[in-house]
């Protein structure tokens, strides 16, 4: 094959060149992001770390524009992409979907209009709809907890659990926290309950635990808000059973409790910071400008946070 190639005239080995390359960016990127309003703390990061984006890249790139939408239900999300597309002219979309299913429609539609498209963290039902995805790492979410109490507590005692709301990314989250602790016969999880991500209801479903059952050595709670409401329950009925409490996500309140050492509950959390907004339009924005494409799917790893490295995740300015 290398003596074909060498072979080969000056032109025809130009137009070989050109049919291989990626496609060099002829025009300015004009880039939206589509985004859910901040109804809650992690939505809030979103936001923030989108607008953070816009800023840096805009300053770095000047043949780059960025679009900021936000929306607070699925409708106005997909309306809001119609806009996009006929009065932005945009030419590369990243989106974190308001909801999977009633989405997917309106962005393969954006798709087909020749539109590069990236979406983020909430995935599509049909992934033709989409160039490329960027989430953070569920698994890891799950399995690096377990992994934690497990040793904590020498592979012996009583766990509850704190779920989201049924959906494929808790799915992934509970099935890898449960699987580790499958190799720990000693330790039991007495219960699993849904609370919804929201502190309130967080609260609600531990006193629950707390007067079902009356020894617990240990609470997953799969969000930091949801650990917020397991620590105030936990206060209020005068528990000194519980060893620890391990949230999840990373968010700027947990992340000082174990800088500070302010809570012997805390004392790690996992990685899921909402700035992977940030990275998927710095990747997106970037590969095009280059004319070039992401990979089909970038999984950013999720990280067990401890005071050891607790301040490279400790960002004071966002709102999560």
């Amino acid at each position: 094959m290398k003596r074909f190639t060498l072979g080969l005239s000056a032109g025809v080995l130009a137009l070989a060149a050109l049919m291989t390359s990626p496609a060099r960016a002829a025009d300015p990127v004009t880039l939206g992001v589509s985004i859910p309003t901040a109804d809650h703390g992690f939505t809030g990061g979103i936001v923030w770390w989108a607008n953070e984006a816009k800023k840096d890249l805009e300053k770095a790139h000047p043949g780059l524009k960025i679009i900021v939408k936000t929306a607070a239900n699925a409708p106005e999300q997909a309306n809001q992409l119609q806009d996009l597309v006929t009065v932005n002219k945009i030419n590369a979309l990243v989106i974190f979907p308001y909801e999977s299913a009633s989405l997917t429609q309106p962005v393969a539609q954006v798709k087909k209009k020749g539109v590069y498209v990236t979406v983020v963290d909430r995935g599509l039902t049909d992934t033709s709809a989409q160039d490329a995805y960027v989430a953070g790492d569920n698994t890891a979410f799950g399995k690096l907890p377990a992994e934690y109490i497990a040793k904590k507590l020498n592979g012996k005692g009583n766990v509850v659990a704190l779920r989201g709301i049924p959906t494929t990314l808790d799915n992934e989250r509970f099935d890898a926290f449960s699987g580790v602790l499958k190799a720990y016969p000693d330790i039991k999880i007495l219960d699993a309950k849904y609370a919804n991500w929201n502190r309130d209801d967080a609260f609600k479903v531990t006193q629950d635990y707390l007067t079902r059952f009356k020894n617990i050595d240990a609470i997953w709670a799969a969000d930091d808000d949801m650990a917020v409401g397991v620590l105030k329950a936990i206060d209020q009925a005068k528990r000194t059973d519980i060893k620890i409490v391990f949230g999840g996500a990373g968010s700027k309140g947990m992340v000082k409790t174990i800088l500070d050492d302010s809570n012997k509950l805390i004392q790690a959390d996992v990685s899921y910071s909402p700035k992977f907004i940030y990275d998927a339009v710095k990747l997106t924005a970037e590969a095009r400008l280059k004319g070039e494409a992401l990979p089909a799917t970038t999984i950013i790893p999720s990280v067990l946070i401890t005071k050891e490295n607790a301040k490279q995740f400790y960002f004071p300015n966002s709102p999560f």
